[in-house]
Parts: C-alpha cells; structure tokens; sequence
C-alpha cells in the first residue's frame, strides 16, 4: 500500500512539473518576445531584459495558478493568498535579480546578450522551481 502511493505522489510531481515547464516556456515566449522587441526599439540589453522578465512574471503567475499548482493555490480574497502572491513575487524579484545580473555581466564583458539571456533563462528557471514548488505553492504536512 505504502508502494502505491509513493508511486502516485511521485506522478504528481512530475506531473506539476511537467506543467510548470509549460507554464515557463509560455511565461518565456512573453519575456523573450519583449526583450527581442525592446532591444530592437533601440533599448539598452540590461533593461530591455528586465522588462521582459517582468511581463513574463505577470503570465507566469496567470499560468501557474491557474494551471500548476491548483490544488495549492489560497482562496481569493484571504491573508494566505496575499502572502502567496507576495512570495510569488518575491521568488520572481529573485529571477529577475538573477537574469538582470547575468544580462548585465555578458554585456559588460561584450557578450552577445541572447546568449547571456539564455544562461540566464536556465538559473532564472531552476531557481524559481525551487522556490515555487518549496515555499510558495508548498503543501502543508
């Protein structure tokens, strides 16, 4: 019995990750999309970066809540949905520091800033996972 449900649970994580990379690659189109398109517009990397990063944000908590972790999302209108919206955020900040200082180190050191955007878009991606799916949207037990 103990052996079934490790296997289902163990479903459901890949599952939810399996979504969660869906969600990302949607959330990335909106970032990546906005960066190609502001730096095109004669913005600067670094910002044209952040911008894009902070658009894909917006997605990604539509896509997320919606989509991933729908089983561990607060109910509207209560303190624990403002705080996970808030950590949400701040797991996003944390991102968007990451992929700012990346852009921003590749451009500094003459890097082309697609290819310091893609380093960027693996951390920025692995770190939001971890705190997505361990603090944000963590199940409780």
């Amino acid at each position: 019995m103990a052996g079934k449900l490790t296997s289902l649970v163990e479903r459901l994580r890949d599952r939810i990750f399996v979504l969660y990379v869906l969600a990302s690659v949607c959330a990335l189109a909106v970032d990546v999309g906005s960066f190609l398109a502001l730096m095109a517009a004669g913005i600067s990397a670094t910002l044209a970066s952040a911008i894009g990063y902070s658009l894909g944000i917006v997605s990604h908590w539509l896509l997320s809540s919606r989509t991933v972790f729908t089983g561990r999302v607060a109910d509207r209108g209560t303190t624990d949905r403002t705080r996970q919206k808030a950590l949400f955020v701040g797991s996003a900040l944390a991102g968007l520091a990451l992929t700012t200082a990346i852009v921003g180190a590749g451009e500094l050191s003459g890097i082309d800033p697609r290819a310091a955007k893609l380093v960027a878009i693996g951390a920025s991606f692995l770190l939001t996972w971890v705190l997505r799916s361990r603090i944000v949207f963590r199940t409780e037990g």
